[in-house]
């Protein structure tokens, strides 16, 4: 009787730690949060993938991590176009792409309207494409018009810009023959439109913009023509920045760092500028802020020459003497951020000083703690104060630079997010801006020489979006 008991007791025992183990083992495996609300899921797929990408045509000499869908978890590698400067001192690792990208993170809206989408955008490859790749059969080849030429994009007619970039979507192709505006899927304007061109019902007409409302014609005559938007603001439907920073990894946003930024400099703040007549008040301010710190200013418009022909030369200058750089732009306008910052600042080891955009809009592009914008003071005097402060003192100063290798300057590829937009039937021609211009010059979208520290502004969308109602074609 005992020894069955013991016996039995033994197998009780057996059995519990085989269900503890298995348990051990489950919960390791995926399961599926069922109550992920729909939000939950877009921001999943956003952190699904790490693509790299760059707006302008890349360079022969850079490379980039693409992720191919159809090909499971193996990433292509293209050591061909977009180079990450920090790539060795970094853990990077190329992740699939989820099998659908939701539309509200693909087109701007109200709930989304912060996000650029570059991300979703280069992910999307549209049902129809993959319905006709699981059929095998071919997909059909969809006509990209540059109204005004392929000359300024610096890309050929034809399909090769799409494979050479390594585009999700490489069934597009491009062609600047104005002759075949009415035989197109999609029409891309800059300037000189003509309202005589003959239009398919189910064309796609983009605008295209990359300098600020001050320095683009005026667009009244245009309402409801244009589907899409290409400009450098976030709520475009396809963004087209002047530069994008990512990070290599999004938890991990500043890292110690061993260089000393300030040291060997002797010289305060310096800038680059020919344009003396800007729209904002840019001149006037450098002007008061030299009253209290010391501002070198080359060009047309200061008594120091650095000509645009030894840039290098100039930028080593700023690299080794100088702690300050005026970022300033030409007009300020939300979103309108370009490579006064980009380049000039924060790829040198400067600390950019911003006139241009709005705080919270330099605040989305930029690395985090990379720069002073100048509407965080009351005045001149006060910043020329706080950088007097920085000045002396190192330790304060290099907090400004703990961004530094925790991310790139990349490409956005924006032909390969027209190309896959042109093929998403889901949104197809079924959107117009009924008035482009108020959209673009809308209400406090640029304020002149006004500061945006004198502008409300609302957590809402920069200016209406498209509508998804047709004009009447009478």
């Amino acid at each position: 009787m005992k020894f069955r008991l013991k016996r039995t007791l033994q197998l009780v025992v057996a059995c519990a730690c085989v269900m503890v183990y298995i348990n051990f083992l489950m919960s390791f495996a995926y399961k599926p949060d069922l109550q992920m609300s729909v939000d939950d899921r877009a921001a999943e797929v956003m952190e699904a993938s790490d693509l790299i990408y760059q707006h302008r045509t890349p360079r022969p000499d850079q490379a980039t991590f693409l992720v191919n869908p159809e090909s499971g978890n193996k990433p292509i590698i293209n050591s061909s176009l977009v180079t990450l400067h920090n790539i060795s001192n970094t853990n990077r690792e190329a992740r699939p792409q989820r099998d659908i990208v939701p539309l509200r993170v693909i087109y701007p809206d109200e709930a989304h309207y912060t996000d650029d989408r570059i991300k979703s955008q280069l992910e999307l490859v549209p049902e129809a494409v993959r319905k006709q790749r699981s059929e095998s059969s071919s997909v059909k080849t969809k006509k990209i018009l540059v109204y005004s030429g392929l000359g300024g994009f610096a890309v050929k007619a034809g399909k090769k810009t799409f494979s050479e970039q390594q585009c999700q979507v490489q069934d597009c192709e491009l062609t600047g023959d104005r002759n075949l505006a009415s035989h197109v899927d999609v029409v891309l304007f800059q300037s000189g439109i003509s309202k005589n061109i003959a239009r398919r019902p189910d064309q796609v007409w983009i605008i295209y913009m990359l300098e600020s409302p001050y320095h683009t014609p005026g667009m009244q005559a245009y309402k409801g023509m244009f589907n899409w938007t290409a400009t450098y603001r976030h709520d475009s439907t396809i963004v087209a920045p002047y530069e994008k920073f990512v990070p290599f990894n999004s938890s991990k946003l500043t890292q110690h760092q061993t260089q000393n930024f300030a040291a060997g400099k002797t010289k305060k703040v310096a800038w680059f500028v020919s344009n003396c007549g800007a729209r904002n008040s840019r001149m006037q301010y450098a002007m008061e802020l030299s009253k209290h710190i010391e501002v070198d200013i080359y060009g047309n418009c200061g008594k120091l020459r650095c000509p645009r022909s030894k840039s290098s030369k100039c930028f080593e200058l700023l690299d080794k003497d100088y702690k300050f750089y005026l970022s300033f732009e030409n007009s300020n306008c939300r979103d309108y951020i370009t490579e006064k910052f980009f380049v000039n600042g924060l790829k040198h080891n400067v600390l950019p000083i911003v006139m241009g955009a709005a705080p919270e809009d330099y605040a989305r592009a930029a690395p985090p703690h990379s720069f002073i914008h100048v509407d965080d003071f009351e005045s001149p005097k006060d910043l020329a104060e706080y950088l007097h402060v920085l000045d002396k003192n190192d330790a304060l100063y290099n907090e400004y630079f703990q961004w530094k290798g925790t991310g790139d300057l990349i490409n956005t590829f924006f032909w390969c997010r027209v190309c896959a937009l042109a093929h998403d039937t889901s949104n197809r021609g079924s959107s117009w801006y009924e008035n482009i211009n108020d959209w673009w010059r809308g209400k406090d979208i640029c304020i002149g020489k006004k500061t945006w520290r004198e502008v409300p502004r609302s957590s809402k969308l920069l200016a209406p979006l498209a509508v998804t109602v047709p004009p009447d074609p009478h």
